[in-house]
């Protein structure tokens, strides 16, 4: 899962654009951008700048990204304008196609706002570095999520994660919800695999309601 996260750090924010397994692990940081850089835009960057060393999906397979990124070969992206009512999913009342799949989506991408949930609330440091420069807080921001992978992977017990691990619904008080309906002046035309793709699961997820 992948997502950027705006760091109120100081006037200019920084956004940083992170990668997370479903272990809550982040595999990939790119921090140190301004916080007005659009998403979109840092990605792009970053597939060229770090092509060789970027955890690039394997082939066949996709990251699930938020609406700020384009839906494109490797990263598949939710349906844009496509809101949905949580209560209403509960009740089982049937939406189309598109909000099935936005909701499924949001539903697998609530791994790495949890994770950006834990990572915030574990690391006082994060909510206020006014006193250092951008690019000392960008190397704050890459330390705190090393240890936040090295309390994962260790053998110790630690709150927040027991309480993920117990409770997949829950979310820690910094999490950040995912972006829907995001509408952003720059226009990035969907991959035609990736369209497809999304589609067929759209279509195969409409199929499992009926």
């Amino acid at each position: 899962m992948m997502r950027s996260s705006t760091m109120l750090v100081d006037d200019p924010t920084q956004n940083i654009m992170a990668v997370c397994d479903f272990e809550m692990r982040f595999t990939s940081i790119v921090a140190g951008w301004l916080g007005s850089a659009h998403d979109t835009r840092i990605f792009r960057d970053t597939l060229v700048k770090y092509a060789d060393r970027f955890p690039h999906p394997p082939i066949g397979g996709y990251y699930l990204v938020d609406s700020g990124y384009p839906n494109c070969d490797g990263y598949l992206a939710p349906y844009k304008g496509q809101k949905y009512h949580v209560p209403k999913f509960r009740q089982g009342l049937p939406p189309n196609g598109k909000k099935t799949f936005n909701f499924a989506h949001s539903s697998l991408g609530n791994v790495i706002e949890r994770s950006f949930g834990v990572w915030k609330m574990k690391w006082r440091i994060l909510q206020k570095m006014t006193s250092y420069p951008p690019e000392k807080q960008a190397r704050i921001i890459i330390a705190c999520m090393a240890l936040h992978n090295c309390i994962r992977e260790s053998n110790l017990r630690d709150l927040e994660f027991d309480k993920c691990d117990r409770d997949e619904n829950y979310m820690p008080r910094n999490s950040q919800p995912l972006p829907t309906g995001h509408v952003s002046n720059i226009v990035v035309g969907d991959d035609a695999t990736m369209k497809a793709t999304r589609e067929a699961i759209a279509d195969g997820l409409m199929v499992d309601q009926v």
